[in-house]
């Protein structure tokens, strides 16, 4: 019967065994390695991820249609000033018959004559005093498309924001890959080591299980990276308008520091931010709506007009001249009173116009603590960016260092670990600063709504 002693130890060469065909597996011809799938991906820039996310999203194009909408409605203020015109013309026949007795056969005979009337007309109308409806829906038209321009423009800054955080995510969960990849080269020399020691006698297997241990949770982060990158640049893909997945292009230019004046940028965010100029002009909107409801109470006065010709003629030959017609008609309309349905939408367009200054308001107040909230995530993110970086460094010279004093013997197995762990989680808070700095950079331009 075989011993439980000789089962552990025959696992145990089985694992080193494993370790030892790592190194060798690596060591494989170039030209048997099977090509990288991404490799085949379409890569974008982030100028570009930017245009094509502005082309394909709903909402920036419904808040073009918006725009184009409010331009109508524009032209549709000034044409009230103008008089209507149309025309019309018909055509009528009529077929009458009669019956009578031929005397000479003594047989029915009927008979009938086709008459055809014809008529054409012109009339125009004008509305020459509106009670002054006319100019409050010129103000809120022009208003209106105030509104629907600021409201385009802070679509279209939410838009970039929303690519560049998805751009910036995917950037990081490929980062994230490569910070695996150099966790797996650590694990394999660390491993390598230990079974350098271990063949030489100056080691115990426990050192070489722990490498093993290692090696398997740098694969499984590994896996996950790529199952998060893979999943970021599917995201990315789905909002420039494309199918599958799309790598973004890494630029160092994007993390370059940046030197803000918060003082001047804090004003002009009060006065130009998007979101603040949409809100304004809702406001504007709905106080020129109001003035609207209030011309019901004066009286209009229209003008109109119309000329008209007609003709018949009775059978082929019988041919009458034309006939003219005109009218004109001049009226006053005053509605004096209609069931207090005026003063309920005069209540309602007020009520309307007191939520959207209040709105407008609460909009400046939540672009200045945005901004304020903006700032300081950036600053904090900059300084827990160069503190990763020496944090990095320190872990990775601590590395070397435990590494070396192993090979000698004066340290164990389980620093090199803790030196390890040390240098993968530096390596990760450097890649999540540099994502947090550019997020909150994005943030900021798109509260203000320019570059900075």
């Amino acid at each position: 019967m075989i011993s439980r002693t000789r089962i552990t130890q025959t696992f145990l060469l089985g694992i080193l065994a494993a370790l030892a065909a790592v190194p060798l597996a690596a060591q494989e011809p170039a030209d048997t390695l099977q090509p990288d799938p991404r490799d085949e991906l379409p890569v974008v820039t982030l100028g570009e991820a930017i245009q094509m996310a502005l082309t394909v999203s709903p909402t920036y194009v419904r808040a073009q249609g918006d725009l184009n909408v409010a331009s109508a409605e524009r032209r549709q203020a000034w044409g009230s000033w103008l008089p209507t015109l149309s025309t019309n013309a018909a055509s009528n026949s009529n077929f009458s018959s009669i019956t009578r007795v031929d005397q000479n056969t003594g047989l029915p005979v009927e008979s009938g004559t086709t008459s055809t009337t014809y008529s054409a007309g012109i009339s125009s109308s004008l509305e020459i005093f509106s009670g002054l409806r006319r100019s409050a829906e010129m103000r809120s038209s022009s208003a209106g498309i105030e509104s629907a321009d600021a409201a385009l423009v802070s679509r279209e800054f939410q838009v970039i924001l929303e690519t560049k955080q998805t751009y910036f995510n995917a950037l990081a969960a490929d980062e994230l890959v490569r910070v695996s990849d150099r966790r797996i080269e650590r694990a394999e020399e660390s491993a390598k080591i230990s079974r350098d020691k271990l063949a030489a006698g100056s080691a115990i297997r426990s050192d070489t299980l722990r490498a093993v241990v290692e090696l398997g949770n740098a694969e499984l982060q590994r896996l996950n990276a790529v199952t998060a990158r893979a999943t970021a640049e599917a995201s990315l893909a789905r909002l420039v308008g494309l199918d599958g997945s799309v790598r973004p292009l890494r630029d160092s230019s994007l993390f370059a520091p940046v030197t803000l004046d918060t003082v001047q940028l804090r004003i002009e965010a009060l006065q130009s931010a998007p979101t603040i100029l949409a809100a304004d002009a809702g406001a504007d909107v709905a106080a020129a709506n109001v003035s609207v409801a209030r011309a019901q109470y004066f009286p209009s006065l229209t003008a109109s007009g119309s000329l008209g010709w007609a003709n018949t003629a009775v059978g082929s030959t019988d041919t009458r001249d034309w006939n003219n017609s005109w009218n004109f008609r001049l009226g006053v309309s005053w509605p004096l009173f209609n069931g207090f349905a005026r003063e309920t939408n005069v209540s309602r367009q007020a009520a309307s116009r007191d939520a959207a200054r209040a709105t407008a308001n609460d909009t400046r107040r939540q672009v200045n603590a945005l901004l304020t909230q903006y700032l300081a995530l950036l600053a904090a993110a900059r300084q827990r960016y160069d503190i990763a970086i020496t944090s990095l460094a320190a872990a990775t010279e601590d590395l070397r260092v435990q590494q070396a004093r192993y090979r000698l013997g004066a340290s164990t197995f389980l620093e090199i670990l803790v030196s390890q762990v040390s240098v993968d989680q530096a390596d990760i808070d450097r890649v999540q600063a540099a994502l947090d700095y550019l997020v909150a950079k994005a943030q900021i331009e798109a509260l203000v709504g320019r570059e900075i």
